[in-house]
C-alpha cells in the first residue's frame, strides 16, 4: 500500500512540473501593433528552462531561428521554415537571439531569457546588422 501510494505521489510530481510550464505565443508580422515593421511581437520574452515557445506565421515571408553563435553555449540551436509554424522548448538557461533570416538586416529580429539571466559579454559583437543591433539592444534593456 505505501510503495502504491508513494509512486502515485511521485508520478503526479512529475506531471505538476510539466503542467507548470508555460507556452508563448509569437507573431511574426510584416507590421506590428505600434506600427514597425517586420518584427516579433512580442520582441522579448523572460522564460523559465522547460517554457515553449511557439512563433506563428502571421504573415507571410517570415520564419525564426537562433543567430549564428547568439544563444547559450550547450544549447541546440533551432531553424525554422519560411510561412511555418515553429513550437521549440528550451530547458538550457541563457539568452537566445532569434532572427528572421529573410528580414534581419531589416531589424526583424527577438531576445529570449531563459532563466534569472544577464547578457552575455560581447553579446552582439560580430557582424549584426545596424538596425537589428539597435532592436537587440533594446530588449537586452529588460535583463
Amino acid at each position: 500500500m505505501i510503495r502504491k501510494l508513494a509512486t502515485g505521489l511521485a508520478l503526479a510530481a512529475l506531471m505538476g512540473g510539466a503542467a507548470l510550464a508555460e507556452t508563448f505565443e509569437i507573431q511574426m508580422l510584416n507590421k506590428g501593433a505600434d506600427g514597425a515593421r517586420m518584427v516579433f511581437e512580442p520582441a522579448f520574452v523572460q522564460a523559465a528552462p522547460g517554457d515553449t515557445i511557439k512563433f506563428i506565421a502571421s504573415s507571410k515571408g517570415h520564419n525564426a531561428e537562433t543567430a549564428k553563435g547568439m544563444f547559450p553555449e550547450g544549447a541546440e540551436g533551432f531553424k525554422g521554415k519560411v510561412n511555418e509554424e515553429l513550437e521549440i522548448t528550451l530547458e538550457t538557461e541563457g539568452v537566445y537571439a532569434v532572427i528572421c533570416k529573410p528580414h534581419y538586416a531589416m531589424g526583424m529580429v527577438m531576445t529570449i531569457a531563459v532563466g534569472d539571466v544577464d547578457a552575455p559579454e560581447g553579446f552582439l559583437e560580430g557582424r549584426v546588422p545596424k538596425k537589428a543591433k539597435k532592436r537587440f539592444e533594446t530588449q537586452l534593456g529588460n535583463l
